[in-house]
């Protein structure tokens, strides 16, 4: 049963967060970031509200999405108002950032910003499927399940290929340093020259 809790809120890959975001003329990134298998749908929302209307035009949100290890810009967009989503599709196995800054004319200046990030079977519109396909509650819940199944258990083939190569490493390793042992302890015993 623990097994079986842990796996799901494993498999559950979505992260909201709300934030204020001062301007600056050189901002630096405010990143979040999200581990994401290869060929993961990332659906990004974000929602931008300035903290005072009148300076909105004073301030410019930028966004782009990047991955850590293979230094990819899957996107970059400017001059984001109010709700936007994004949709990307992930190249790499890697983490995920989506790097927001605020640009403005002033530095006293703020907005507030809504981010919502839903990776992988969180990311699909089941809601639309059911509509199209004319499925029923229960099938659409079972859509969810098998997909989430299907994750759970690429996750794991993953984490199982990852073991295999560890261990392989650690074999080699461990060889190697026997081997230099051994020839050092025969010499000392005068076995070997």
């Amino acid at each position: 049963m623990r097994v079986g809790a842990w796996l799901l809120c494993l498999a559950a890959s979505a992260a909201a967060i709300k934030f204020e975001l001062p301007a600056s003329k050189s901002p630096t990134p405010m990143c979040i970031w999200n581990y994401a298998m290869q060929d993961t749908l990332a659906i990004i929302s974000i929602n931008v509200v300035p903290r005072d209307p009148h300076t909105a035009a004073d301030q410019s949100i930028e966004v782009k999405v990047v991955d850590r290890t293979h230094h990819n810009v899957y996107l970059s967009k400017k001059g984001l108002v109010d709700e936007t989503r994004l949709a990307i599709n992930t190249h790499h196995d890697a983490d995920l950032g989506v790097c927001i800054m605020n640009r403005g004319k002033r530095d006293n200046l703020v907005s507030d910003i809504d981010l919502d990030v839903h990776l992988g079977g969180d990311a699909v519109d089941y809601n639309a499927i059911a509509n199209q396909e004319s499925l029923s509650g229960m099938e659409t819940e079972l859509r969810k399940l098998a997909t989430t199944a299907d994750e759970i258990l690429e996750e794991m083939e993953y984490l199982k290929a990852r073991e295999q190569r560890l261990s392989s490493t650690n074999m080699t390793v461990l060889g190697v340093w026997q081997v230099y042992h051994l020839r050092g302890f025969f010499k000392r015993k005068y076995l070997i020259d």
